[in-house]
């Protein structure tokens, strides 16, 4: 059972949006749907950067859009992409430094019966759709029923929140590029738990 009352502070998040991506691996996202916890652990996480950062939704400036992600670390920002799935952001920094952690891919914990139903319509999966149950931003958006609804929610409130966790050592850290981008390619900002069967991709 996940408890509540192990959730990182928000000095946590009002950071270096690299140092808070590395960080946040290995710790819990929790997601409480009328007293039913789903939950998983954060396995694989994206920086942006919108001061220097032409993938960061922010870059181009303040809009209605990304105004969230001009707030001070410690909100959600969700937003919607490809018409069809949401993504979810940790926002970090001070305000107006307009940068954001995508959450890439969660190993699921508790829940799990209903995050297959979020995203198969069953709740008897394979192994294989377990393992593909979240490994991406937006199957875990979907798997979490994470919507534009929780934009801007803070994530030490009650309904959506972060758990403290032992921190995964640098070793074992993975740094990459990001994936699915055309701008701002060449930046090393992907980081995973190395050798995590539920990463979007190795």
């Amino acid at each position: 059972m996940i408890l509540s009352n192990n959730k990182l502070p928000v000095k946590f998040y009002k950071r270096n949006v690299i140092i808070v991506a590395k960080e946040l691996l290995g710790k819990i996202i929790a997601v409480n749907k009328k007293g039913k916890i789903l939950s998983g652990r954060i396995v694989e996480v994206e920086a942006y950067d919108g001061s220097i950062d032409q993938a960061a939704h922010t870059y181009i400036g303040k809009t209605k859009r990304n105004e969230v992600m001009f707030e001070s670390g410690g909100l959600l920002y969700v937003y919607f992409t490809y018409g069809m799935y949401y993504c979810s952001n940790v926002v970090t920094g001070k305000e107006n430094e307009r940068t954001a952690v995508l959450l890439r891919a969660l190993e699921p914990i508790e829940g799990i019966d209903t995050m297959a139903f979020n995203r198969f319509g069953k709740i008897e999966i394979s192994e294989k759709q377990k393992l593909n149950l979240t490994n991406g931003p937006g199957k875990l958006c979907m798997a979490l029923g994470i919507d534009k609804s929780q934009n801007g929610i803070s994530l030490i409130g009650d309904e959506i929140y972060i758990l403290k966790n032992k921190k995964i050592p640098e070793e074992k850290i993975a740094v990459t590029t990001r994936i699915g981008i055309s701008k701002s390619k060449e930046l090393p900002w992907r980081f995973y738990i190395k050798e995590n069967p539920y990463i979007s991709r190795k």
